[in-house]
């Protein structure tokens, strides 16, 4: 089985997965890429032909955000609104592929669908703030992501939904933020060729963060009893765990592997393959919580530090 890690896979073609299934090998890999997650499926009949399964995005997008949603939709009569985002730790082992990845998108056109409408939007724009249990207020901006091309196929009542990431430190959230913008304008081709540099500058502030990173979603709709509902969930990782979650999916795909369980075969992003509770407890021994708030309900709080 062949796990790639090896981002970022914005500007990548399939040689890898292609040389995996010319090899019989299963393959998955932790593309967060649009296009790259979205288009997989195009390897689907050599990957039969191969009897192997081939994975894209065994990550936190779309398997995790994936997961939280097939979790909370049947407790919805119609689900209309997700808004959704990750907020990173600043003390943690930031990599160069990780901001290459993101930041070739900051500036940059995409779209998403907004009151049922596919919308332009641009990266690390449309700030917006968040206030999170335990960890307080973080901002947040548009982040180019394959849920956007997924879910709206998925979950056909949506119709508006909104993913966004931030830094812990605002100071470099907003400076981000004003560098976005000389790319909207033009002033600046993109970001990422300057990844390297900026990344380095970004550890000088590790004295003025936390290793504590979230995640965050709310749902919006029409619950059973035709009232409007709303839900919230949220995963709050301390000790510089937070990096640690995205790595689940490929390390429980390779496990069903190693005990001769991966019966799945073709190629597809992951989706449909590990749900929310299997994801949450293969978390147990890290230092991660989980909150959820519902209609009538108070803050549940759970750990995945020895969740049973």
């Amino acid at each position: 089985m062949v796990i790639h890690t090896t981002g970022p896979f914005q500007s990548q073609n399939y040689r890898v997965a292609e040389a995996a299934i010319a090899r019989r090998c299963h393959y998955a890999d932790l593309a967060d890429a649009r296009a790259f997650v979205c288009g997989i499926g195009a390897l689907d009949t050599p990957a039969r032909g191969a009897d192997v399964l081939v994975v894209s995005g065994a990550s936190s997008v779309p398997c995790l955000t994936a997961a939280v949603v097939d979790d909370a939709l049947p407790r919805f009569q119609l689900l209309e609104r997700m808004d959704y985002g990750i907020t990173a730790a600043q003390q943690t082992n930031r990599g160069l592929a990780t901001a290459s990845a993101v930041l070739s998108y900051v500036g940059k056109q995409f779209t998403t669908l907004r009151d049922g409408r596919w919308t332009r939007v641009y990266g690390w724009q449309g700030l917006h703030a968040k206030q999170y249990p335990q960890l307080g207020l973080r901002l947040f901006g548009y982040c180019d992501i394959p849920d956007l091309d997924i879910f709206p196929r998925r979950y056909p009542t949506l119709r508006t939904m909104r993913f966004g990431a931030g830094h812990e430190i605002k100071l470099l959230h907003l400076s981000t933020w004003l560098l976005s913008w000389l790319v909207r304008i033009g002033v600046i081709h993109s970001l990422a060729p300057h990844a390297e540099t900026l990344l380095r500058w970004s550890f000088l502030f590790d004295a003025l963060g936390t290793s504590t990173s979230g995640f965050h979603a709310e749902f919006c709709g029409l619950g059973h009893d035709g009232k409007s509902r709303r839900e919230r969930f949220y995963m709050i990782a301390r000790s510089g765990h937070g990096p640690l979650i995205p790595c689940m999916p490929a390390i429980l795909l390779a496990r069903r592997f190693a005990r001769n369980q991966l019966t799945e075969r073709g190629a597809r992003a992951c989706l449909d393959l590990i749900d929310l509770e299997e994801y949450l407890n293969a978390l147990a021994g890290l230092d991660i919580a989980v909150l959820r708030k519902m209609p009538g309900v108070a803050w549940p709080l759970s750990s995945a530090k020895g969740r049973a």
